[in-house]
């Protein structure tokens, strides 16, 4: 018979931690085990399983005055993290597994300025996303979305009843069977851009939850945005910059 065991547990044995660390590490989404990804902490697997941690990297100053702070996010880490470690509020979040700029406040009355900008669309976000499927036309996408709480997390879908939302996608690479899409959005729901590429059939990968194909991560990356007279840009990562190359 096949001895097995919970996956965060033999991993916190290989690694020398925790369980609790392991269990973090399986859940950020950053472990693998015969090249797929670990899913599910408390899996059952065969003792003696290998598995491949990718590190996490640190998160880097964009920018800095007596205001605001931009941080470049790294995947895996999320946005109430990086506050935590720089002391600083947040003034808008990024899903964990999306990179890209992430803004924090260091003054009351500015936070209250961004806060404003926001609600009033002022503030202007472009991200990148490598999708599944060939996208070769601009498309605008002002279907309502809804948003619902699950034990997972929150979840957004197309629905009548639901919250105004506008997201503007940009063809810009097609590679085999995926796209290198710009993607601006004129609306801040939770969830928005993949909720709509969803709608339309071109899934982020790496987005399982939205119908994407598997990938080392969700590829999206929150590549520039505007508000308050400031503009910050982060540079696209490996896996966006080198899209179309090797083709």
């Amino acid at each position: 018979m096949v001895q097995t065991d919970k996956a965060y547990k033999l991993l916190a044995l290989q690694e020398g931690i925790s369980n609790r660390a392991a269990k973090d590490l399986i859940d950020r989404g950053v472990v693998y085990a015969a090249g797929k990804k670990v899913l599910v902490a408390r899996a059952d697997m065969k003792a003696g399983t290998t598995f491949k941690v990718n590190k996490l990297k640190k998160p880097t100053v964009i920018f800095e005055d007596d205001k605001i702070v931009a941080v470049d996010k790294p995947p895996f880490l999320t946005a109430e993290e990086i506050s935590e470690s720089f002391e600083l509020t947040l003034l808008h979040r990024l899903d964990k597994e999306t990179s890209g700029v992430l803004l924090l406040s260091k003054d009351e009355e500015f936070t209250k300025k961004v806060i404003a900008a926001f609600r009033a669309g002022k503030v202007k976000k472009a991200y990148l996303a490598i999708v599944g499927g060939k996208l070769i036309e601009p498309q605008r996408i002002d279907t309502p979305l809804k948003i619902t709480k699950t034990k997972s997390g929150a979840y957004a879908k197309v629905a009548k009843d639901g919250q105004a939302a506008i997201t503007l996608v940009e063809p810009k690479l097609v590679e085999g069977k995926n796209s290198l899409v710009e993607v601006s959005i004129e609306t801040g729901k939770t969830h928005q851009i993949r909720a709509h590429l969803k709608s339309i059939g071109f899934s982020v990968l790496g987005d399982e939850k939205y119908g994407g194909k598997t990938a080392p991560r969700i590829m999206l990356h929150a590549w520039k945005i505007e508000l308050l007279g400031y503009s910050f840009e982060s540079p696209p990562p490996s896996e966006f910059a080198n899209f179309g190359k090797n083709s």
